[in-house]
């Protein structure tokens, strides 16, 4: 099966020295912090952003690395440079990733009985274990038609928003994650998702919506309280894993989500859940 590269995104043409200059800017770096950083002189990179200086392909990788730009944007850095795109985007279906959705699949089917699901870099379902499948019972089946959006399906008031019992602080935590990932990727369908979800009904209730739940856990995480049905209130708390040195750009913006009950009667009911379903 042929490989397929994606195309870079650029609305215009644009030298490779104004990439890794808004690359640079981005991550808040001085010419000096980049070329210390780099192991190359400040003036070799300051000619290569002006354009007085064109980089070598392992140059223009080496100062991806250091910037830590997304595989996806180090092959728009290489075509601006002149060179072919290095990383392949397969889908997760390709027999060349089946190692990888084996991974995946065991990792989600392991976790039963507690939720867990794998999103893509636009936070859309990829897939999920039947734990949190189990959870998402009342939600607007616009919501649930694919591609769904795990952030829009949570914090929609047609969602799992009127469910969660502490709403206000995990929609400021939603949204406080999603804001870091649009400031580090300037990606813009990241950033129209994020001024969807400001728009979205917020809670009104006195104080810092950090003051109650998040008290339990030490003020260290933010649990998330979803109500279920017979009004049991189910706490969680959630980690995120990726791959490794990925080469691969789908693999690069995969992440599974894993949900671990927070106390002693969410373990108990999610193990019920499990065996009445």
């Amino acid at each position: 099966m042929a490989l397929r590269y994606p195309e870079p995104v650029m609305t215009t043409a644009r030298p490779i020295g104004d990439h890794l200059r808004a690359w640079r800017q981005r991550r808040r770096m001085s010419q000096l912090d980049l070329a210390s950083e780099a192991e190359i002189s400040t003036r070799h990179l300051s000619f290569v952003e002006s354009g007085r200086a064109q980089p070598s392909r392992d140059m223009v990788l080496h100062l991806a690395e250091r910037l830590e730009v997304p595989l996806r944007d180090r092959n728009v850095l290489l075509v601006a440079a002149g060179f072919a795109p290095l990383f392949p985007e397969r889908h997760l279906k390709d027999p060349a990733l089946h190692s990888a959705r084996q991974a995946v699949d065991l990792v989600l089917a392991g976790h039963e009985p507690y939720p867990a699901l794998a999103i893509d870099r636009h936070w859309q379902l990829v897939t999920a274990n039947a734990a949190l499948q189990r959870l998402l019972a009342g939600a607007a089946p616009k919501l649930l038609n694919p591609p769904i959006n795990v952030l829009r399906l949570s914090l929609h008031p047609d969602g799992l928003a009127p469910r969660i019992a502490n709403l206000a602080e995990w929609r400021q935590h939603l949204l406080e994650r999603l804001r870091r990932q649009v400031d580090l990727s300037a990606d813009p369908v990241l950033a129209e998702l994020y001024d969807e979800l400001r728009q979205y009904p917020a809670p009104t209730r006195p104080g810092h919506p950090r003051d109650s739940a998040a008290a339990d856990f030490g003020g260290v995480v933010v649990p998330f309280r979803f109500v279920a049905d017979g009004g049991a209130i189910l706490s969680f708390f959630s980690t995120t894993t990726v791959f490794g040195t990925p080469l691969d750009i789908t693999l690069a913006e995969l992440a599974l989500e894993s949900f671990f009950p927070a106390d002693a009667g969410t373990t108990e009911a999610l193990r019920r859940l499990a065996n009445t379903a």
